[in-house]
């Protein structure tokens, strides 16, 4: 048996892949002092000395004797009573610990690192590096600061230094900054470590944030140590200062690229077994092509055996070889109602590589194009599992070389060997020596014993992994002697299960599903069966108790059980099944009289969602349909957990309200989507909106609801907007007004005028959007609508503004404002001052403004809106540039531009660029504010951003006149009378980008 220890990071012990429970933190700390002895013996005395120092109690000994002996018992299961300890043995006055230092990751890393040099240095520092999980003995507060510790830490800066350097060296920027970012962050004050991330930064054409590292590193040394810095950070700061290196940045800027660094792959499997030929077989085929050819490789083979398992190993092994990220999709290909469209796999990887939601292309073949443009020059490895045909995964594959992609199926996929030249793995079964060994180490000293039965039940399974971890767990199920009656079960029912037959009697599983199902509790069985009927890939104790309409504790007991007989796959704490017991489990079910989802989940979803969307968007609540509140239990949500929840369980929810769309519960994607448009279109998931929506509406007509067919086809309208289609959302919402109308709905009206106006003033019709916008606002006061008058006023202060209308645009703005403190709605009121502050600017009212901009920036940081928060910051660095104080307006204007790139709000980015650009003109640099311009230029071309682009071409036409230029400009953002996310919704954030100036 083998023993595996982890200290960088928690503490944790696994036991031939199963992790130990260590006991309590003194126990730990006993362990973790005899890893930091690195193999030598550590004297009763100074274990003694580091647990009380100088005042030991007088049970000391006892304690110290006592925690050994449990760590033996623990970590030596089945060491015989008063035999001689191995692991950890008794040696002269003291304890050492007999584990293989390559078993020990503080170790291994020590090893990599100092072994790491010449061609092999970069594998080996990113293999020492993907070790470090935090700071050592993380949870052993006794050693938190022990002298043995403290060079650990020592030794990580140093190995992300090198890395860095060795990164910096190879051209992948972004992973060199990543390094030295991380590096810095645990010693702020070593300077040479910020002098490599200063010249990192202005590598990659970033020199705002060159020059805002190095002044905050001045003001800590001076603060902190009371010196100035030393010659490596004066000399890194310099070469920003001088002009040829200012020359030589500016050509590295423009050639460096931002690139996403995608880590997707799947876990490796606990307790793979074999397969060394095949891991060779695929280092033959997909590492060393013939020139001038894309490698695609296809491992193919019957169900369950072991392809992805094969696929992930190899991945992990060969992850080194493709510095610029690893891609993951499971497709789903066998899955009856669910296989992944290629356009949402595509989709998917684009924002892997870095592409914003609102930036993906709604055509499947323009998506494919753009990914195939993220992957030009990049050694990528694709990694498509589960895939069920060529038309999955042609759309899928790179153009160029450089990358690799590696497909799983059950089909030979010959299509794709033929007109793509791939290379084709089929594998087999494991082979008799590797299947019993996997039985042995699953099912233990009863395979051992039990020779014959052992090699029987191997054959009987096929020798398929899937179906031995299943059968070994049955043996740990039973009695000792139940590895021969399993043999005996085996042979009664190996042909019950025709649905899950994969056509080779070798390989029939579904006599071993039907087992280890018939020997469930009454509770799982149910449980494993309703798991069949759930539309989405996976489930939390939540979900699970609402399927049984039971108690969330019984379910998760359940679950437990079922993972442990690998009926589900447990990832964290939700619960997923392989596809061929999702089938199994939906042929039960349906046998048992259960033929669709129970409304009960649905209610979950629809309730859960809704109370998500309550916490982050309450403004909003009165136009969502009222949800009521089932009697079970709903997580509990706050405005940090309710993202994350909607982020999760997104594709469930999706899933779930197709499945129910298609068999004939239309009410629950009706609902669904109107309750979740926000989040849909906030986070940039357009894809998944579109989807639900054309769901939606199709079943809101199916049933007549027209008062709903009008409420989504607004919505419609809304993502329509969020992607630049601004005909098609128009025709929507046309439509939405007609239906309106038909229903004598004016609370359908008004939405739709206002979304109306929202697209006149995108296409830089302002006068047709302040005429729209003006009839919403008299509309909504005639309601007495609050919430809908003051987003009117906000976006019509916003036309005005556009129009040079300061006076009106200044009074609609304060009503707005007046308006939004008087029904609590912070964000609306921060926007609103956002856009007074630039009417004050125009009109050469500075401290007005920048009152304006800080009271907007409290808001913003109280409500944690980051994308306001940066609006606010730009503003700020408009107002300190007209006053003259460029120090300032930079500090400011490179916070900014960080938040707008860590949320991906691009035309914030483009804006705050720009406005870099200005105070480096303004600042006698106009080298660098070229660099600003062009880079903004491009960006706004990208994302058909007319004013920044305008912006930019005038920065670029007169740098010498940058100071009569308007610095503060207009911001990026737009609000709409109720589907605006910044006008009084107290919602998240918008990516769009201003129309026309």
């Amino acid at each position: 048996m083998t023993l595996r220890i982890q200290v960088l990071g928690p503490m944790r012990v696994w036991l031939d892949d199963e992790p130990l429970p260590l006991g309590p933190p003194a126990q730990r700390a006993v362990l973790g002092l005899l890893v930091l002895a690195g193999g030598q013996p550590v004297g009763l005395a100074d274990l003694i000395d580091a647990f009380w120092g100088d005042r030991p109690p007088a049970s000391a000994l006892n304690v110290i004797q006592t925690h050994v002996k449990r760590l033996r018992r623990l970590l030596e299961p089945g060491r015989a009573p008063h035999s001689r300890s191995e692991v950890l043995p008794y040696l002269g006055n003291g304890y050492r610990l007999g584990v293989a230092s390559e078993q020990i990751d503080i170790m291994r890393f020590r090893r990599l690192v100092r072994h790491a040099a010449g061609g092999g240095e970069v594998a080996a520092l990113t293999e020492a590096l993907a070790l470090w999980q935090g700071q050592p003995f993380a949870d052993v507060p006794l050693l938190a600061d022990h002298p043995r510790v403290r060079p650990i830490v020592a030794e990580h800066r140093a190995a992300l230094g090198r890395y860095g350097a060795a990164m910096l060296a190879a051209g992948a920027v972004d992973r060199a900054i990543g390094a030295f970012e991380e590096a810095v962050t645990a010693d702020p004050l070593d300077e040479a470590g910020q002098a490599r991330l200063v010249r990192a930064y202005a590598v990659a054409g970033r020199r705002a944030q060159a020059f805002t590292t190095y002044h905050a590193v001045r003001r800590r040394l001076a603060d902190d140590l009371g010196v100035d810095p030393g010659p490596e950070l004066t000399a890194a700061h310099q070469e920003l200062l001088n002009e040829d290196s200012r020359a030589q940045v500016a050509v590295s800027s423009a050639a460096a690229v931002s690139r996403t660094v995608p880590a997707e792959l799947p876990p490796d499997v606990p307790g793979f077994t074999g397969r060394e030929h095949e891991l060779g077989e695929l280092d033959r085929l997909t590492l060393a092509p013939e020139p001038d050819t894309i490698v695609i490789t296809v491992v193919s083979g019957t169900a369950g055996v072991g392809k992805t398992a094969l696929a992930a190993r190899w991945a992990h092994r060969a992850r080194a070889r493709f510095p610029d990220g690893l891609l993951y999709i499971d497709l789903r290909g066998y899955d009856p109602e669910q296989p992944v469209a290629p356009g949402a796999a595509l989709a998917r990887f684009l924002r892997s590589l870095g592409l914003p939601g609102e930036q993906v292309p709604s055509d499947v073949e323009e998506r494919a194009a753009r990914y195939r443009s993220l992957l030009d020059g990049r050694r990528v490895l694709v990694l498509l599992d589960n895939a069920a045909s060529v038309d999955q995964v042609r759309p899928l594959l790179p153009g160029s070389v450089g990358s690799a992609v590696l497909v799983t199926s059950r089909d030979r996929l010959p299509g794709l060997v033929v007109r793509h030249g791939a290379r084709r793995l089929d594998l087999d079964v494991l082979r008799r020596e590797d299947a019993l060994q996997l039985l042995r180490r699953l099912a233990g000293e009863w395979a051992t014993a039990q020779n014959a039965a052992a090699e029987a039940l191997a054959a009987q399974c096929a020798r398929l992994p899937l179906a031995l971890r299943i059968a070994a767990e049955l043996v740990h199920q039973r009695a000792p002697g139940a590895l021969t009656e399993v043999v005996v079960e085996l042979d009664d029912h190996r042909r019950r299960l025709d649905l899950l037959s994969t056509g080779d009697p070798h390989s029939d599983m579904g006599a071993v599903f039907s087992w280890s199902y018939r020997d469930l509790p009454p509770a799982a069985a149910r449980m494993f069966r309703l798991l069949g009927l759930h539309a989405g890939t996976d489930v939390d104790g939540y979900a699970a108790a609402a399927l049984i309409d039971g108690e969330e504790a019984t379910a998760r007991e359940s679950l437990a059980l079922l993972a442990g007989r690998h009926l589900v796959q447990r990832n964290g704490d939700r619960y997923g099944m392989h596809d061929l017991l999702r089938a199994y489990a939906k042929d039960l079910a349906v046998k048992d009289g259960e033929a669709d989802l129970p409304r009960r989940i649905l209610e979950f979803y629809l309730s859960t969602a809704a109370m998500a969307m309550d916490v982050l968007y309450p403004a909003e609540r009165g136009r969502r349909p009222r949800v009521p509140r089932p009697a079970r239990a709903l997580p509990s949500l706050d405005e940090a957990t309710a993202p994350a929840w909607l982020d999760t369980e997104r594709a469930n929810l999706v899933a779930t309200a197709v499945h129910a769309a298609e068999h004939g519960q239309a009410w629950f994607p009706v609902q669904l989507a109107l309750v979740l448009l926000r989040h849909l279109e906030s986070g940039g998931h357009y894809a998944d909106a579109v989807t639900l929506h054309e769901h939606a509406l199709r079943a809101a007509e199916s049933v007549a609801d027209r008062h709903s067919a009008a409420q989504l086809r607004i919505n419609v309208g809304v993502v329509a907007i969020q992607q630049g289609r601004y005909a098609t959302a128009s025709a929507e919402l046309q439509q939405a007004l007609t239906l309106a109308d038909e229903v004598g709905d004016s609370l359908v009206r008004v939405r739709a005028l206002g979304n109306l106006g929202h697209v006149y003033q995108w296409q830089g019709r302002y006068a047709e959007a302040a005429r729209t916008l003006a009839e919403v606002v008299t509309m909504a006061r005639n309601a007495d609508d609050r919430v809908t008058e003051a987003r009117g006023l906000g976006n019509l202060g916003q036309v005005r503004l556009r129009q040079g209308r300061h006076a009106d645009a200044a009074d609609d703005l304060r009503t707005s404002v007046a308006i939004c403190r008087d029904i609590g709605d912070a964000v609306g009121e921060a926007y609103a001052l956002v856009y007074l502050g630039h009417v004050e600017s125009a009109l050469g009212r500075y401290d007005e403004a920048g009152g304006h901009h800080e009271h907007a920036l409290t808001l913003f940081r109280g409500a944690a809106e980051p994308a306001g928060e940066a609006y606010a910051l730009d503003g700020l660095g408009g107002v300190d540039l007209l006053r003259g104080d460029h120090e300032r307006a930079l500090g400011r204007l490179s916070e900014a531009l960080a938040l707008f790139r860590r949320i991906g709000e691009r035309a914030g980015e483009a804006r705050v660029t720009n406005s870099l650009g200005e105070v480096a003109a303004a600042a006698g640099r106009p080298a660098e504010a070229r660099v600003h311009h062009l880079s903004a230029l491009r960006l706004a071309e990208e994302i058909g951003h007319r004013f920044e682009q305008s912006r930019a071409q005038a920065g670029l036409t007169s740098v010498a006149a940058v100071r009569s230029l308007r610095p503060a400009g207009l911001p990026g953002r737009s609000l709409t009378p109720v589907d605006a996310r910044t006008g009084g919704s107290g919602s998240r954030r918008s990516r769009n980008p201003p129309g026309p100036p």
